[in-house]
């Protein structure tokens, strides 16, 4: 079964016993094989172990050539390393940004910086939140993902973890260019990684005595806290960014809220809330290079 193998010891069927034979369409619980296999695997009768662990061996053996020959992707951590063993020599992106004005102005920056030993291609630009779509377009064509002023969509964020597509965001264009241009040169330091800590959704709007327009709010992911930075997220473009003025469930206030529960967040120096907004909840942690 799959890649495991070995001899019947014993059948059970659903109820626990035992049993000797099984036809077709017939459930059993089979002990004896030295490893568990996976579900869907096929499942095959020899008469002689010999041949079902050699079987066994080349599924085993073709997995592993399977997954040597996976395709790593390029990351800007990476990127010198790959430049450096030939694998690389250009370096391909997508850019998704929140108005026409910025992709501009991150394609001249790009085309201003030194391409003598790694080109830089942009294969697809736009305006919009980063989706499923151009994380697929990312893996077939080893490609990095920037976004700027945009946020990755749920299905765009769990394809890129699936298959090893990076996705950078920014807010400021010149730390984008700042990091692509150190990563070039074998110089990036990342020093900081953002975390995520909670998302929670605009439900209705009201007014607070001192803090203006406040969002009721759901939290459906992880924990919205008082003291985490947050991002106010519309149709996948980012419109805010910035810090809690007050958080409360009910009429009082807390210092966080977890999922599935309601709240009340107000934003500080922003008003313009909206039924269907997201609220993420986000912490910048400083790491230290282990290379």
């Amino acid at each position: 079964a799959g890649m495991a193998y070995g001899r019947v010891r014993a059948m059970l069927d659903p109820k626990g016993n035992a049993v000797t034979e099984a036809g077709p369409s017939d459930a059993v619980e089979i002990l004896g094989l030295q490893s568990v296999p996976m579900a869907g695997d096929e499942f095959r009768v020899f008469h002689d172990e010999r041949d079902a662990r050699q079987l066994a061996d080349e599924r085993a053996l073709k997995a592993r050539i399977e997954e040597q020959n996976r395709v790593k992707h390029v990351t800007l951590e990476n990127l010198f390393d790959t430049m450096a063993d030939a694998e690389v020599k250009e370096l391909n992106l997508i850019i998704k940004a929140d108005v026409q004005g910025s992709i501009e102005a991150l394609q001249d920056s790009l085309d201003k910086m030194d391409q003598s030993e790694v080109r830089i291609n942009t294969i697809h630009s736009a305006v919009g939140a980063i989706t499923e779509t151009d994380v697929i377009l990312a893996d077939a064509s080893n490609a990095i993902i920037i976004g700027f002023g945009v946020r990755p969509e749920a299905k765009a964020k769990s394809a890129a973890e699936r298959d090893g597509v990076e996705i950078r965001t920014y807010s400021v264009i010149y730390k984008a260019i700042e990091d692509i241009d150190a990563a070039r040169i074998g110089m990036l330091k990342p020093t900081e990684v953002e975390v995520q800590t909670g998302v929670a959704e605009v439900r209705d709007t009201f007014k607070v005595p001192k803090v203006g327009i406040a969002a009721g709010c759901m939290v459906q992911e992880g924990e919205i806290s008082r003291d985490d930075q947050v991002r106010l997220v519309r149709d996948g473009i980012v419109v805010y960014e910035g810090k809690i003025a007050s958080l409360r469930r009910y009429k009082d206030d807390v210092k966080s809220v977890k999922a599935g529960f309601e709240c009340g967040i107000g934003l500080e120096n922003f008003q313009d809330v909206k039924p269907g907004d997201q609220i993420e909840g986000f912490r910048i942690d400083q790491v230290a290079r282990t290379e």
